[in-house]
């Protein structure tokens, strides 16, 4: 017994060998390592140093966002602080004609073959941003843009969505949490990219039970806005999602303090089916994303060099905001000051400074000499209208600055008609138009993302709810198919390769103002009291609408095309059938004549099918 003791104990030392040394060969093969985080976090404290500046003007610019601006201006406690909103007024003008023309995507395919790909893409992606709830998104980054002059989007794909399923998720993204390399201007050339939040140590324990008494206060600072509540961050820890590519392929790695959750590059194991066969390789290999970009898009309001964020409307018109509201403290102190008299008080010298310097008491004390009297009045200078002039000059520079005329905020300068309004306000908004495209053109890259996406992971079919034009619901289902490479074929004994469908985001205002409405209106009345939509009249209108632009044109001018064809049509068949004799009515038609007379009856049929098609295809838009 005791010799077979002796050998289970034997095999038992050189099983846990075995296991040890396999273990130890598994650690080494991890290329995320504790060590790699300790590097990691070199990077991202240089990073954090490289933007300080940037995020104090974002924390300050908060402040006079929210009219808190005086707590950075020079005002003792008890002082009057008035905080005019003509900034704000300004940013939520901004904001207004940005939603006014709330985006609207169009696929266009640039391979024939691909058109019902494209046209697929272009029912089902607005299904996917109204999923992710985007117009409050949309809304929201336009409202940090504005303060910040930089919103940033997140295009990520979430595997928890859909009971596992997983879809695309779109997110706003705060920049005081994302760090990249100081300099650039492209955050796509950035060799790292950090994102960092603060997570609940209770949620991380149930998600990561190995994080069991790893967890402490957050290891890592993010700069913190000044809030009206008291934030307790001591149960927090930092969660450090980290980007970075290794050539064309993008790596990811979330880890806290020293610990990784996730690597990437640590998932060397291929995607297998249930026979074994390889379905798709390893994540090692191919990185987080094929399309190999970090998934954040910078929607920058005024660029400025050395960083991929800008500068916004508060950094432009705080100085103005500043000076309105310094005269109209001293305004409200001069009323007050005049609305309270006060006066000298002799007291065998002269007076008493403290109470002279605070206008609040009525009474100052004086030496003995230093006045006539024993009591005298305090003298107050009134303001003069040159003070008044000054302040309503700052206002108008504000406005100026910004770009918030009068006729911008619904001022009509006595105009009534609908389309002289609309006229007016789209002169006067220019300046808006400018940014709005500028976020189109990060709305266009959302989009191709979302594209990008959909090619990687729509891999088993989805149903969607279409509504088309006429508000007629449709359901379809699509999966990634089309979007996957594709052979060309051979070219004599020549294989062309394979391709990839690739497509173009065009982005169209949705032109939500009732203004902009109203004067659409009235350009189709003109048209219709011109007669551009008798089929007469098709000639002339083309040529007339051909020097236009407005909304729908190419649909309009294709109709009234049709139309004018239809009578032309209409006319050749009226003049044909006036060209044959009519028959004898005193005897029986022959043969001969019966087919004529049932030509002509056919001829007819055609000719009122025609005028109703015409008269369907004139119908005014």
């Amino acid at each position: 017994m005791a010799i077979l003791d002796f050998f289970k104990n034997r095999e038992k030392e050189e099983l846990s060998v075995q296991t040890a040394e396999a273990e130890e060969v598994s650690v080494s093969n991890l290329q995320i390592t504790s060590e790699s985080i300790h590097r990691a976090n070199e990077i991202l404290n240089r990073y954090k140093e490289g933007k300080a500046n940037l995020e104090s003007r974002i924390v300050e610019n908060d402040r006079w966002w929210r009219l808190r601006h005086w707590d950075t201006m020079r005002k003792a406690k008890d002082d009057i602080a008035p905080a005019s909103a003509w900034l704000f007024n300004s940013l939520a003008s901004k904001h207004a004609d940005a939603m006014d023309n709330y985006p609207e995507i169009v696929c266009l395919p640039r391979e024939a073959n691909d058109s019902a790909e494209a046209d697929s893409l272009t029912d089902i992606l607005p299904v996917i941003l109204e999923q992710n709830n985007f117009e409050q998104t949309y809304s929201d980054l336009w409202w940090y843009k504005l303060k910040t002059g930089c919103g940033v989007y997140g295009i990520f794909w979430d595997s928890n969505k859909l009971n596992g399923l997983g879809d695309i998720s779109i997110n706003q993204v705060d920049l005081l949490n994302l760090f990249w390399e100081p300099g650039i201007t492209d955050i796509q050339k950035s060799p790292n990219l950090f994102y960092v939040s603060l997570e609940d140590n209770e949620v991380l324990l149930r998600k990561y039970p190995r994080l069991e008494n790893s967890l402490t206060s957050p290891t890592f600072n993010v700069k913190k806005y000044v809030y009206d509540d008291t934030v307790d961050t001591s149960t927090k820890s930092a969660v450090i999602d980290w980007y970075y590519k290794r050539g064309n392929v993008l790596h990811f790695v979330k880890y806290v303090n020293d610990i990784v959750l996730y690597a990437t590059e640590n998932e060397t194991e291929p995607t297998t089916d249930e026979e074994g066969n390889v379905i798709a390789p390893a994540i090692a290999e191919t990185g987080l994303y094929d399309h190999g970009k970090y998934p954040f898009v910078f929607d920058v309001l005024f660029r400025e060099e050395g960083t991929p964020s800008g500068f916004g409307f508060v950094d432009i018109c705080k100085e103005p905001q500043k000076y309105i509201d310094y005269m109209n403290d001293a305004f409200l102190t001069n009323i007050l000051m005049q609305s309270r008299p006060r006066y000298f008080f002799r007291n065998n010298g002269k007076i008493n400074e403290e109470e002279f310097l605070d206008w609040r008491k009525s009474l100052v004390h004086v030496q003995a000499g230093g006045l006539s009297d024993d009591l005298s009045p305090i003298q107050t200078p009134s303001l003069s209208s040159a003070a008044i002039n000054i302040l309503q000059s700052k206002i108008d520079e504000l406005k100026e600055t910004s770009g918030n005329r009068d006729v911008s905020n619904g001022g009509t300068s006595g105009a009534t008609a609908a389309s002289a309004i609309a006229a007016m306000q789209e002169a006067g908004s220019k300046l808006s138009r400018d940014m709005i495209k500028t976020s189109y053109r990060a709305f266009k890259e959302v989009n191709l993302i979302c594209i990008e996406l959909i090619r990687q992971f729509y891999t088993v079919p989805r149903s969607f709810r279409i509504t088309g034009k006429n508000n007629e619901m449709a359901f379809v289902h699509y999966k990634n198919t089309g979007l996957l490479p594709q052979a060309q074929g051979a070219f004599g004994s020549v294989d062309m390769g394979m391709r990839l469908p690739v497509f173009d985001i065009k982005v169209n205002p949705q032109k939500a103002s009732p203004y902009s409405k109203m004067a659409q209106n009235e350009l189709a009345l003109q048209f219709y009291q011109a007669g551009f939509f008798s089929p007469q009249m098709a000639d002339q209108a083309l040529m007339a609408m051909s020097m236009m632009e407005f909304e729908g044109k190419d649909e309009l001018l294709r109709k009234i095309a049709q139309g004018g064809m239809l009578f032309q049509q209409m006319l050749m068949m009226t003049q044909a059938q006036a060209g044959t004799a009519p028959g004898t009515a005193s005897r029986p038609p022959s043969g001969g004549e019966e087919a004529e007379l049932s030509a002509e009856n056919k001829e007819s049929s055609v000719t009122q099918n025609a005028r109703e098609r015409t008269a369907e295809m004139t119908a005014p838009v």
